[in-house]
């Protein structure tokens, strides 16, 4: 199954868009952009309703998501490790995300044949 990416040229996601990029439910989209205010802000729609994540935001919550769901960190040490090495971590999550996309292009593949 691919996991859906960001779309060139678009903006704003909605949370329930964000929370398909992350393979994760809203109410964590949710719980993670209030635990992690200084790395996640989303904005609001015209009416104050509905959050809506700009590329950014989306960046930032995927490093959480690899920093607690698949290194297994708490989120006080996923905190500690974005205020230590954003960078790195985002190099890293990157990479890894690139190689789950090639990694479903070649099994693709595999099952054409």
């Amino acid at each position: 199954m691919d996991t859906p990416e960001l779309q060139p040229g678009k903006l704003f996601y909605s949370i329930s868009e964000v929370a398909d990029i992350l393979g994760e439910s809203v109410s964590l989209v949710r719980f993670w952009s209030d635990t992690f205010p200084k790395y996640v802000k989303p904005k609001r729609t015209q009416n104050k309703k509905n959050r809506i994540y700009d590329g950014e935001a989306i960046r930032n919550l995927q490093l959480i998501h690899y920093l607690v769901k698949e290194q297994g960190l708490t989120l006080e040490g996923a905190a500690k490790r974005l205020e230590e090495n954003k960078e790195g971590l985002d190099n890293r999550s990157e990479v890894i995300t690139r190689l789950r996309g090639i990694r479903a292009e070649l099994q693709k593949i595999y099952e054409s044949m």
